[in-house]
């Protein structure tokens, strides 16, 4: 892994928030307001672009852990930021502190946690859980 990537450094990005991001079940949307998973997306993509600079080309993250508590609303229309900040980092795990705000209110915060390996080794993974394998 690259250098630079250390305890403090963030990444961070905004969205608005619109109808097709809000909560739906069997096809029918319900609260005006961003979705629970919509949330914890947005901050694990937080987190990814947050180490992607600092991979070497034959290195992978791939997310091995999120716990989020979603704490309040985010309504159609809100512009939301979402972070990532480093907690932890090796060459092996980056573990980062996340959250979403509408402004100063806090919409969510967790952990975010990404292992690092091998391009090789994930193919690996990859091929040993393939159905049928």
């Amino acid at each position: 892994m690259r250098s630079g990537l250390e305890p403090g450094k963030r990444f961070a990005f905004e969205i608005t928030v619109t109808d097709e991001m809000r909560p739906h079940f069997d096809g029918v949307f319900v609260h005006p307001v961003l979705s629970t998973w919509e949330v914890v997306r947005h901050l694990e993509v937080a987190g990814r672009k947050l180490l992607v600079p600092h991979l070497d080309p034959h290195e992978e993250g791939m997310g091995t852990h999120i716990a989020v508590d979603h704490r309040s609303p985010a309504v159609v229309g809100s512009v939301v930021t979402f972070e990532a900040v480093v907690e932890e980092c090796s060459p092996k795990r980056l573990i980062c502190r996340v959250a979403a705000a509408v402004g100063d209110r806090l919409v969510a915060e967790g952990r975010f946690t990404q292992t690092i390996v091998t391009r090789e080794k994930l193919a690996v993974i990859v091929d040993r859980h393939r159905p049928g394998v």
